[in-house]
């Protein structure tokens, strides 16, 4: 069972262009394994979600790996919650660094035992408001964090000069009237995941 659980995870990633070794399928598999232990108990994820952690938030958020550049830049998950989308990514982009930010003292105690279980050295968790980092990054991440607008002006405020928001979209989101007009826009689909919407890459015009 632990080797098929592990080639489910390579060919469900496959599907949506990114390659996983063993070592990343299980860290993976750990993963889904504390949101159903700790964070679903404790209200981070829906109880409705339990058996769809997979494809609902894990896939959902490691679907952006090939949408990220390379390079030794720091990738800001904003409002992180449950460490969606930042953790999965971090876990197949290990050659990027993720900083994790969170308001909320539980989340961030439930992010901090993950990083520490699974191992990620390329991840930081930050216990503060979205408006209250000094940093910039090169890209920014918004996955259930707000609508297209207010996350756009949070990200724009710490996204580096020629960077971008990455926001993961409702399926009936609409480019013409759901994005800032001051932005540039391109929409990645994934039609490996049926009930997905696109994410959206928003970068200052």
């Amino acid at each position: 069972m632990f080797h098929v659980k592990h080639e489910a995870w390579t060919r469900s990633a496959a599907l949506l262009g990114v390659n996983l070794s063993p070592a990343q399928a299980a860290a993976l598999d750990a993963f889904e394994g504390l949101l159903a232990e700790r964070a679903i108990p404790l209200g981070m994820v829906a109880p409705g979600d339990r058996d769809h952690l997979k494809d609902r938030h894990i896939l959902d958020s490691i679907r952006a790996a090939p949408l990220l550049p390379g390079g030794d830049g720091e990738s800001a998950d904003l409002g992180s919650g449950a460490g969606l989308p930042g953790i999965p990514l971090a876990i197949v982009r290990p050659d990027l660094r993720f900083r994790l930010i969170e308001v909320r003292g539980r989340r961030v105690a439930f992010m901090e035992l993950a990083v520490d279980t699974i191992g990620l050295s390329n991840v930081a968790v930050e216990q503060r408001s979205v408006e209250a980092v000094a940093a910039t990054f090169p890209v920014c991440l918004a996955r259930a964090f707000a609508d297209p607008r207010r996350s756009w002006v949070v990200a724009e405020r710490v996204l580096r000069p020629g960077g971008c928001l990455l926001y993961w979209a409702g399926k009936r989101f609409d480019v013409a009237s759901g994005t800032p007009v001051d932005v540039t826009v391109s929409v990645s689909e994934t039609p490996g995941l049926a009930d997905a919407g696109p994410i959206v890459i928003m970068t200052r015009q």
